[in-house]
């Protein structure tokens, strides 16, 4: 394709220098010496001519487009792909906008240096070449006086296009800030009929609507003045040409003809100039663009250097002597964790927020690696596992419910074709006890749930990902928070399918309402990045220590709300 497009640029400048040579047999054979040959062969030429120029531009352009969308294509392919498997260290200091950023516009800008910065360069170029040549073919005396006025041309045409540059900028960011504007009142359309804040909002969005459309007219004022400074401009030196060319003792004698093609040669040359002198700026952005998807592309992928292969483990878990780091200055937040867990044990991890409940959680998948001690699953070290082996193992269902766009069987069987496994859907809607208003929708579970749920209530979503937890079936679970958002007969209602279904998995829970988790094999209470106790919930009751005081808290604050 980009071949193609090369040749098309070739056939696409020498039809426009072809063009302009033109003009001499057109005028002096047809027009001032009369040959039959040139009137008869001179319709033909010109429509020939014509045609093969706009083949060759389709297929430049064509091409050369099909060449932009391929590079953004395989980009943007490569840079998803490494965001998939980018370690979770990296997502905590870097911010998601930044990123989708990077995904979208910085890939244009690198497609556009490419494509449209390349085709300024060949084209372009050998449109300057060729009607150079045809110039000094024709008149070198008159080809070396407009080279002297060139750049001269060139210049002044590089100081318009920068100022179209600056004015351009300030656009982009104004329309930054106008779709920041609209995008926040419109997301918070509730908070500012609740605050009164309508008419506040009005004139914020006035401000900058205003301000936008200020900077749109200095572009519009520039783009009107420019054609006629550009015009003007181009007109010294043509009557500098016009005076010289008239004048027999300067320029020899010089056919009509021959003066219109070296006029139009001149004319021609106008527009590559500028558009050669312009080209750098895309280069830059496309060169900065690309920096940045590099410097991404570079950083690297998850750690995976396992080889143990495993189709389903025991669940037997074991943290020895574990210790995590996320940032030095701010101390660890796991010191020394020792616990052994047996297969198809039920683990509470409990403690007040900061105790490290989440952290340690969040080691077992390997989305963090911990910087002493060392993780066993079936007596072998996670590290050996390979990542898609291990996390087949487990199954997680956090506080914070993500839902796709698409529909309820796809975010239930996720990662799988929903169509062949209806049954297991259904199984598991049921025992999450999400079939009860899945059975109401219009469309069952084929219905959409919009962007990140938003058609679902809190508690309908919470239990679509229990749903999808229990579809998995993996022999670990991590419950985070699963039930903060189901209402009280639910939650009841799910705890039992959690007890049926914990008989034959290791599961870790993460609650802060104590009395979720009163029937767990091991309560690990957890202070300051440390276990301080465990056991039983009848044994730390009686043992009167951390947790049941924050127990007997708990207990008081619901009598006082209840």
């Amino acid at each position: 394709m980009f071949l193609a497009a090369v040749v098309g640029m070739v056939i696409f400048a020498l039809s426009e220098t072809a063009f302009a040579w033109l003009m001499k047999p057109l005028l002096d054979g047809s027009f001032v010496e009369r040959d039959p040959m040139v009137i008869r062969w001179m319709p033909p030429l010109v429509l020939g001519l014509f045609l093969a120029r706009g083949v060759a531009a389709f297929l430049s352009d064509y091409c050369m487009a099909n060449v932009g969308q391929r590079v953004i294509k395989a980009i943007r392919t490569q840079l998803f792909g490494h965001f998939l498997h980018l370690p979770c260290t990296f997502y905590d200091h870097n911010a998601s906008g930044q990123l989708l950023s990077s995904l979208t516009f910085n890939v244009d800008q690198v497609a556009n240096a490419a494509t449209q910065a390349v085709t300024v360069m060949i084209r372009d170029s050998l449109k300057v070449v060729g009607f150079m040549g045809l110039m000094f073919y024709l008149n070198p005396g008159l080809a070396v006086f407009a080279l002297i006025i060139a750049p001269l041309i060139a210049v002044l045409i590089r100081w318009i296009s920068q100022r179209f540059r600056r004015i351009s900028t300030r656009i982009q960011h104004s329309m930054g800030e106008l779709t920041t504007a609209s995008e926040e009142v419109i997301k918070g359309q509730r908070l500012a009929k609740v605050f009164g804040a309508q008419d506040h909002e009005s004139r914020r969005f006035e401000q900058v609507n205003e301000r936008n459309r200020r900077l749109l007219m200095k572009r519009a004022l520039t783009q009107a003045a420019s054609n006629p400074v550009i015009q003007l401009i181009a007109a010294i030196p043509m009557a500098g040409i016009v005076y010289v060319a008239t004048n027999d003792s300067l320029s020899g004698a010089m056919t009509p003809g021959a003066f219109a093609a070296f006029l139009g040669a001149m004319v021609g040359l106008l527009n590559p100039l500028k558009q050669l002198t312009t080209v750098n700026s895309t280069l830059q952005r496309g060169i900065a663009a690309a920096g940045s998807i590099f410097a991404l592309l570079e950083v690297a992928s998850e750690t995976d250097t396992g080889t143990h292969r495993v189709a389903r483990v025991h669940g037997a878990v074991t943290f020895e002597a574990v210790r995590l780091c996320y940032d030095p200055a701010k101390g660890e937040v796991l010191k020394d964790i020792d616990l052994v867990i047996e297969p198809g044990q039920t683990v509470a991890l409990v403690g007040r927020s900061g105790s490290g409940k989440t952290s340690l959680v969040n080691l077992l998948p390997r989305f963090y690696e911990p910087q002493r001690g060392r993780i066993l699953i079936d007596d072998v070290d996670i590290r050996d596992y390979r990542l898609t082996d291990l996390r087949r193992q487990i199954a997680v269902v956090g506080q914070e419910v993500i839902l796709f766009n698409d529909s309820i069987a796809a975010n239930i069987a996720y990662g799988e074709d929903p169509e062949p496994v209806l049954e297991r859907i259904e199984w598991a809607a049921r025992a999450a006890h999400a079939w009860e208003f899945i059975e109401n929708l219009p469309d069952g579970v084929w219905t959409p749930v919009g962007q990140q749920g938003v058609l679902l209530s809190g508690g309908q979503r919470q239990r679509l990902a229990i749903a999808r937890a229990l579809f998995k079936d993996a022999p670990i679970l991590i419950l985070d928070e699963a039930t903060s958002a189901l209402d009280t007969e639910s939650e009841r209602h799910i705890q039992a399918a959690f007890e049926a279904l914990m008989r034959d998995r290791t599961t870790l829970v993460i609650a802060h309402r104590l009395s979720t988790i009163t029937r767990a094999d091991c309560i690990v209470m957890m202070q300051d990045g440390q276990i301080i106790e465990r056991g039983s919930h009848a044994r730390l009751l009686a043992a009167n220590g951390a947790y049941a005081e924050l127990y007997r808290l708990q207990f008081r604050d619901m009598e006082a709300t209840g």
